[in-house]
């Protein structure tokens, strides 16, 4: 009764995750291979006890009564900015679908402020402004293409993190 009022979903029976205080359910659906997908106020939890952060998740599609997700890692660090490498499709066959799907472009949507595409040697690289969950602020995140020259990647990254931090409304400026 009360997740109906607050919009709140509960946990499966099945859930083997522990949610951090604060995280809530917001939906949920069962795996055909077994499990739940949870999605949570954090990130979308995978059948077993693992969580992915919405600003790990580059890309999620449904159809055909499937979901299918792209995690990302982080690979790296160039200065500010946090360079990710994309790991392999994973697909989730859903039995029973409700607003998982919508739940999850949501949140993936929402957790991105801004993205830009910038050519580079041997490929180019994604430029996307992130909110993580649970933290103030945001986060530069490169996806560079596979045979992207990593310098240039990580030379283009810090300079851009340079200049988004001092043009942040909440950086220091010397008097």
């Amino acid at each position: 009764m009360i997740g109906r009022l607050t919009g709140r979903g509960d946990l499966p029976d099945d859930f083997e995750g522990t949610l951090e205080e604060g995280e809530y359910v917001l939906a949920s659906s069962p795996v055909k291979s077994g499990g739940h997908l949870v999605a949570t106020s954090h990130g979308l939890w995978l059948p077993g006890s693992r969580r992915v952060g919405w600003h790990l998740i580059s890309k999620a599609t449904w159809g055909g009564g499937a979901l299918v997700l792209i995690e990302a890692t982080e690979a790296a660090h160039a200065g500010d900015a946090v360079v990710l490498n994309d790991m392999p499709p994973v697909k989730f066959v859903l039995t029973g679908v409700g607003k998982l799907p919508d739940i999850v472009h949501t949140r993936v949507t929402k957790s991105i402020s801004s993205r830009h595409r910038q050519e580079l040697p041997g490929g180019g690289a994604w430029f996307v402004q992130r909110r993580i969950p649970g933290q103030d602020g945001i986060t530069l995140q490169v996806r560079p293409d596979p045979g992207t020259d990593e310098q240039a990647v990580h030379r283009v990254a810090s300079e851009v993190a340079a200049k988004l931090r001092a043009a942040s409304p909440d950086s220091e400026q010397p008097d």
